[in-house]
């Protein structure tokens, strides 16, 4: 039977993450172009950075809630092979889709936070187009947080799955014990 402890503990740290990605997307920096006081050139001024903390955050916490669920799993790798059932070619199936979404939201929560901690420092002359400000797209920590929503689903499915092929006890034979063994008078 699976941990109700463990899953207990994942969606905790699952939400948590989704939580913070959300967060990130609302507070993502914005930047406006600003004069300096003789007038001589232009530069981009940025409001404030949390959305990058947030981004981190929401990406550790994604990542020790995978790790728990790895963990105890053995991650398909170690341990004893799993009883040939429904649930263990539906537990290989959810694996797949369980680190296909794992990575798909940790790239964007990666790539989100890193591009909202960039701020440029070029300066333009004030004869010149005014510099460009760059921020991070609308809709990257959504879309990191969708997929965690989506990896939330998907890994606990994959728990349930992988424990129930694992404490079905598979018999050879019906459970009998001497098969072709017959009792002779």
């Amino acid at each position: 039977m699976a941990s109700k402890l463990l899953l207990i503990a994942v969606f905790v740290l699952d939400l948590i993450a989704f939580g913070l990605a959300v967060a990130a997307e609302q507070r993502r920096s914005t930047a406006r172009i600003s004069q300096d006081t003789e007038v001589n050139y232009n530069y981009c001024v940025y409001d404030s950075d949390i959305a990058t903390g947030y981004g981190v955050g929401a990406f550790l916490f994604l990542m020790v809630s995978q790790a728990l669920v790895m963990a105890a799993s053995r991650c398909f790798c170690c341990g004893k092979g799993l009883n040939p059932s429904g649930s263990r070619a539906w537990a290989v199936i959810l694996f797949i889709v369980c680190w296909l979404f794992f990575l798909i939201a940790e790239i964007c929560l990666l790539a989100a936070s890193v591009r909202n901690a960039y701020h440029t420092k070029y300066r333009t002359i004030f004869s010149e187009q005014p510099p460009s400000c760059e921020t991070v797209r609308k809709g990257v920590f959504a879309a990191g947080a969708a997929f965690i929503f989506l990896n939330a689903i998907v890994n606990k499915f994959y728990y349930i799955c992988y424990s129930s092929a694992r404490d079905k006890s598979f018999q050879a034979y019906g459970g009998e014990a001497a098969v072709g063994m017959g009792t002779y008078k």
